[in-house]
């Protein structure tokens, strides 16, 4: 492939250019302009959405339409039929429970979920403390290839954390590769395509406020539909049926307030036993505490105060930030690896590569550091250990047999029409760890 241009450039056609008279000189641009996951970003970079930003505005349309139906036709015309003093509250409710819910649901959609920093390069095997690790069939060390997996104490049991080809970096405990987002995302709970935007560790009490508002709001137009339908039939003795065909809007909403309030309502229950219990969707759904003990369940109590009363972290991501592109990579590199950042005075070494106090590997020290409450328990690894490796790239890899599993609960997931140019490429990345997989296969 020599000569030839692996990958186009998301930059100005301009830049190209240039790029490629300047001899490999570097440009600035923000990092939200060559942001490597399939985010979208308003503001100059200040929101960040999914790719399929655009649901949102179905999601408001199937809120929106139905709660101005119910005050411009019902909730006015209930008022003076139920007098004061509680008559006046009734629109004024649900236009306050409505304005919540769009902004709680802007919340949810427009801010970094909890996305992981990328590394540029992939760890150094010989730098990674892997001495005494090893292999699953021959028993000898391994030497030149990362572990495709690394065990960590959580609480005081051994949780598996995952090497991510994509984002070059071990997965903290809980993250996961969205294939939606392209992001490695901290306490990943699920892709949600009614927000267009992956559900982390924060904004899920946001997205949890969301659903649990628009119950409330369904519920409510429920109830003081039936309640507009009843006071029209006494006002007027007539039947309910009668009472429908005087206000048919009421008749309306009721019926598809009681359809959505299913939906909604379960996905509130479900969401408040998964939060009661500090589980997260990709968990539930991979029964990944059946048989065994949940590390971070510390009671119902404790669970929710930490879920929702503690304070959410700082974005690792500043997408404003200024960054030095490398147009010689950006041209010709593969495509996890397309853009070679400079963040000011520090830039990305052979010996040094971290993700902004998350996971990080500092080899002026022999540790691996996952943070505060984590520590590293170096064992052998066995072939079962390999049943739960996926390739969250989805790209071919000789002896991995199992596929990346759907990261939204709605279906879809795995991201589709990839070219072979791309899978061409993307072999560059995952040669690194080619060997210790066929060892697996």
């Amino acid at each position: 492939m020599k000569g030839r241009t692996l990958f186009k450039s998301p930059l100005p056609s301009n830049h190209v250019s240039d790029a490629s008279s300047s001899a490999g000189a570097g440009t600035t641009h923000r990092l939200y302009q060559v942001w490597r996951g399939r985010n979208k970003f308003l503001c100059g970079g200040r929101c960040i959405f999914g790719p399929d930003a655009n649901s949102i505005f179905l999601s408001v349309s199937l809120i929106m339409t139905p709660l101005a139906l119910f005050v411009a036709f019902v909730s006015f015309r209930l008022a003076e039929l139920m007098g004061k003093p509680l008559g006046p509250f009734v629109p004024r409710t649900a236009m306050a429970v409505g304005a919540f819910d769009l902004l709680v649901l802007v919340l949810t959609s427009g801010r970094d979920p909890g996305i992981i920093p990328r590394n540029t390069k992939p760890p150094d095997p010989e730098d990674v403390q892997l001495d005494g690790l090893a292999s699953p069939v021959t028993g000898a060390p391994s030497s030149g290839t990362l572990p495709p997996t690394r065990d960590v104490y959580v609480n005081g049991m051994v949780v598996k954390v995952k090497y991510c080809h994509t984002c070059m970096l071990y997965r903290p405990p809980r993250c996961s590769h969205c294939s939606v987002c392209n992001n490695c995302v901290e306490r990943f709970d699920h892709h949600c395509p009614w927000v267009g935007q992956c559900i982390g560790k924060r904004n899920y009490r946001f997205f949890f406020m969301f659903i649990s508002s628009t119950t409330f709001l369904c519920l409510y137009v429920f109830v003081f539909c039936w309640v507009n339908l009843v006071l029209i039939a006494r006002k007027y003795g007539c039947s309910l049926g009668g009472a429908i065909v005087e206000s048919p809007v009421s008749g309306f909403l009721i019926f598809y307030t009681f359809i959505t309030s299913w939906f909604v309502g379960g996905l509130t229950a479900f969401h408040t036993y998964l939060a009661s219990t500090n589980q997260t969707t990709y968990e539930n759904f991979r029964y990944r505490y059946e048989g065994k003990s949940n590390p971070y369940n510390r009671g119902a109590a404790r669970n929710l105060v930490e879920i929702f009363l503690s304070p959410i972290p700082a974005s690792k991501n500043d997408f404003r930030q200024m960054v030095v592109v490398d147009p010689d990579t950006l041209l010709y590199g593969p495509p996890s690896m397309a853009y070679s950042y400079s963040f000011g005075m520090l830039s990305a070494s052979k010996k040094s590569f971290n993700t902004q106090a998350s996971l990080s590997f500092d080899m002026g020290k022999p540790s691996f550091d996952l943070g505060a409450g984590y520590s590293v328990k170096r064992t052998s690894i066995g072939s079962s250990n390999f049943g739960d490796i996926y390739n969250p790239t989805g790209d071919g890899v000789e002896g991995a047999e199992h596929q990346q599993p759907r990261h939204n609960i709605f279906g879809g997931g795995r991201f589709q029409g990839s070219k072979k140019v791309a899978e061409d490429s993307e072999s560059v990345v995952t040669n690194v760890a080619t060997a210790s997989y066929n060892v697996a296969g």
